[in-house]
């Protein structure tokens, strides 16, 4: 049951990622505070390092843990990244911008560097 549910979490993340990305910015948290905006925009680095650990998690759930699994893991994120940008440009009261999308491959570049360091260095 556990492999079954690593293995659907980043299914699960990303369908909540583009749910969230068909709303408008301020739809599901609008705080009202100064720093308000300064938060979210740092959500894209957390964001997207989450899912690439989420998806490190499922190759660990299957015994498939390898160098070569975390760059997949990275790509994939980056690439998903890249996906909700676009979708974001479809949205109405929502914006695609590449510094987003720097952003979300800067969280999973760190993710992937951390996880390097830690299982594959030597």
């Amino acid at each position: 049951m556990k492999k079954v549910i690593l293995t659907l979490l980043p299914i699960l993340y990303m369908s909540l990622i583009w749910t969230l990305s068909s709303f408008p910015a301020d739809a599901i948290v609008d705080t009202q505070l100064s720093f308000d905006a300064l938060v979210k925009e740092s959500l894209h680095l957390i964001e997207f390092a989450i899912l690439y650990w989420l998806i490190v998690f499922a190759f660990m759930a299957h015994g498939k843990w390898t160098e070569k699994a975390s760059m997949i893991a990275a790509v994939i994120s980056i690439l998903y990244g890249l996906t909700d940008e676009i979708h974001q440009s479809f949205v109405p009261a929502r914006s695609a911008t590449v510094i987003d999308f720097v952003k979300d491959t800067i969280g999973v570049a760190v993710s992937y560097w951390i996880a390097k360091r830690k299982f594959f260095s030597e």
